[in-house]
This record gives C-alpha cells, structure tokens and sequence, in this order.
C-alpha cells in the first residue's frame, strides 16, 4: 500500500508516536475470525474450558457481592490491590514455593498487564530484552510497543539453554531483563528441571540481570506436585507474574505481580497512572470464590480434563502424522510444539488448512526475528477429545497435501528453518 493510499485510510498516520510502529496484530487473534466458526476445529486460541466451572456458583457469588459488599465493590479501590485477596494470592503462589508478604504483591488485569508494567519500568527504547526461543507471542507484543530489542535464547529439551543463556548476556549490553515460562512452556510446551532453574538463577545473578517469570500453568501439571518456581530460589532477582485466567477464568481479567520492595514500588506507580486501581467487583468475586469454594479441586477437574485432552492429541499425532514430523510431549499446561517435515512451510500452509476446517497458528507468530516458519503450536484445552482427533485427521490430511506437492514441484521457497531442538521422540 503506498504512502498515500495509507494516509487515506488513516488521515492520522503521520501523527502517531514512534513506538505505535511496534503495535502489530496478534497471529493468534488474527485467526479468531475463522477459527470460531462451528465447522472449523481449533487447535489454535489458548482458551481454557471454563464450561468446567459451575455458572450458577459463580451468579450466586457475584450476586451477594453486590447485595452484601455493594458500596465497596461498585467504588475504586487500592493501586496495589484488596487486601485479603493479597493474603489469598500467597496462600496459592505458596504451591509452587513461593512464599512473600502481601504487601509485595500488586494485583493487575491479567499477568499480561504485570508484563507492560514491568516493561514499562525497566526498558528504555533499544534497551534489550533475552526471551525463549520461541516465545509467548502477547509478551512479545510488549516488548515491541516499547521498542526493546529482543534476543531470543535457544532452548533444549529442558527449556531455557543455560549455555545460550550465557552467551547472550555476555554479547548483548543493557540487557533489562529474561523472560521466561519455565512451567509448561507457551508454546513450547517444555518444563524445566530443578536443576535448570538453579542453573538460569545463578547465571542471572552473576551477570546482574533479573529474571521475569511468568507461572500462569504452574498448577496444571498432569503428574506430582506443581513445579517449584525460580522465585522460591531467590526473592530478590526474579519478578514472579501469575494469573487466574487459567485456574479459574479468564474472563474475570485479574493477575498479580509478586516483585522485590524497590520494584513493587515503582509497579504500583505504573499500574495506578495506567488504571486507577485494579476492579473491586472482580477482586470480591474471586476473593469469595477462594474463601468459600473448593479451589484447590477445581484444579484439580482442570489438571484431569486437560490431560484427557492432552492424551487425545499425542495419540492422534502418533497414529496419523506423516513421517518427519516431531513435537514435544508437555507434562502440563495447553500446548504442544510441532515440527513440520523439512520443506514445509506453516504460514503458506495455513489456508489449506483452513480450508479443511482445522485452525493451528504457524510458528513465526512466536518469534520477534522471522524464525519459526517449520513450526506450528496446537493448543488441546478447549476442544472435547473427539474433536481433537477430528483436528489432527484434517490436519494430518492438509501435511500429506503438502508433502505431495513439495515432491511434485519442489520446494517454493528456501529449506526452513531447523527445529530450536533436539525434540523428543514422537514416540510413547
């Protein structure tokens, strides 16, 4: 589109402040439009299942709130966050080792609004930013509007590469911060081992650089006890982030920030010039809700119904999936990590698929550099287990399509880029 034909459609367009250059559309939400549709089975939006939860609970609950705490929870409220759902956030973040005082806590719309307003404090423009390699594509989009340079950090089987981790602190200057899912990685899929968060920390430390952790999954895990987070290591070099979107629901919009006291000052600061105060409606809510519900074995019907899912799509790629494609096996959380057969392309795939009724989103969206082309993410929280199977059929199909055409024609474009891993064996 030229200049001017742009102006047309924007006659602002000249107006804007540079960073709006960083604001781009989601790969995810672009797919939405499609992937909502009846007919289309989605392996692509991150949504989890909240028909789990029981509505009419959650009405009873809501609607007391408004009758008995009604002139407090229609009114603003604290920068930082109520009180008591502070102590409630600790009683949870405390099965994952993370043990702090509420007042180190701030309570946000969502961790994703704990990811701006830690960015918000710490990065500069051209300030560098050493996230995963791939990565969470809404942390991304932070990191762009406020236009770090980000790095990506290659990753093993075990998650984050010490090694790579090490070497990019020690090329890159003004390095604010590393950004990291350790517990059932967004998309990877992958989990660090207790040995690997010691290992990260103590690189973190040695070079002085703080560790922005992000634990939305951390309590869905399918086998033992919840991961222990980096935070429990050390409370004063990690910014711990959570969220309630996944073990409760997403809809209610509400995350906590859990940061050293110098840190958590300048987050209050943020989040007040940003929003006022977090809503004292949805903090009342999900307050009842921990004092009042059986919390703890919600989680746990969530742990159960996202393994169930989990399994139908490992079994359906092992049984239908052409030769040469791989992906991880995740021991937690939505999604697992594919990787096409050499010559395929996900992005150029995708309206065939598409067109087959079946909804991924291609790898690239995943990275801030073009990489990822030989990569898509396949999400199983939301489909029931027969339409899991049903997405990998087609999507089975859309691969055998095209590795027919590559052997016809050739490849249309350069070889892809090679799998960020060794992964593991397709193989159960």
């Amino acid at each position: 589109m030229s200049e001017q034909s742009g102006s047309r459609l924007d006659p602002w367009i000249d107006s804007y402040a540079q960073r709006a250059q960083g604001l781009t559309a989601s790969a995810i939400r672009a797919l939405f439009a499609v992937a909502s549709r009846p007919e289309v089975v989605s392996l692509a939006g991150g949504m989890p299942y909240v028909n789990a939860l029981d509505a009419n609970q959650f009405a009873d609950i809501t609607a007391r709130v408004i009758r008995e705490q009604g002139n407090t929870a229609l009114q603003y409220g604290s920068g930082q966050g109520d009180q008591k759902l502070r102590e409630q956030i600790l009683e949870i973040t405390s099965l994952v080792g993370v043990h702090s005082h509420p007042d180190d806590i701030v309570v946000t719309a969502g961790s994703q609004m704990g990811l701006d307003l830690v960015t918000k404090i710490f990065c500069d423009p051209g300030d560098t930013v050493l996230v995963e390699s791939p990565s969470y594509v809404g942390a991304l989009g932070v990191f762009r509007s406020y236009q770090c340079n980000v790095v990506h950090v290659d990753m093993d089987e075990n998650g984050l590469n010490p090694e790579a981790l090490r070497t990019a602190l020690a090329e890159h200057k003004n390095v604010k911060f590393i950004y990291t899912i350790p517990s059932f990685h967004n998309p990877a899929g992958l989990t660090q081992n207790q040995q690997r968060r010691e290992e990260i920390l103590l690189i973190a430390k040695e070079f002085g650089v703080p560790i922005l952790e992000d634990d939305p999954y951390g309590l869905l895990g399918f086998e033992g006890e919840p991961p222990q987070a980096i935070r429990a290591l050390d409370d004063q070099s990690v910014i711990y982030l959570g969220s309630f979107s996944k073990t409760i629901a997403s809809g209610l919009r509400l995350g906590w920030v859990i940061a050293p006291h110098g840190v958590r000052e300048k987050i209050v600061l943020a989040a007040e010039a940003a929003t006022l105060c977090p809503s004292n409606f949805v903090q009342l809510t999900i307050s009842r809700y921990l004092a009042e519900q059986p919390w703890q074995q919600q989680i746990k019907v969530f742990q159960e119904l996202y393994r169930e899912r989990r399994d139908a799509l490992l079994d359906s790629m092992q049984a239908l999936m052409p030769a040469g494609t791989t992906w991880t096996i995740p021991e937690g959380g939505f999604y697992s990590w594919v990787t096409l057969p050499p010559g395929l392309d996900a992005t150029s795939m995708l309206p065939r698929a598409v067109a087959e009724l079946v909804a991924y989103v291609p790898g690239t969206g995943f990275y801030a550099d073009g990489q990822g082309s030989q990569n898509l993410r396949l999400s199983y929280c939301y489909p029931d287990p027969d339409r899991i199977r049903e997405g990998v059929r087609r999507l089975a199909v859309v691969l055998e399509a095209e590795i027919e055409v590559l052997n016809t024609f050739g490849p249309a474009h350069p070889a892809a880029t090679p799998s960020f891993f060794s992964p593991r064996s397709d193989t159960r």
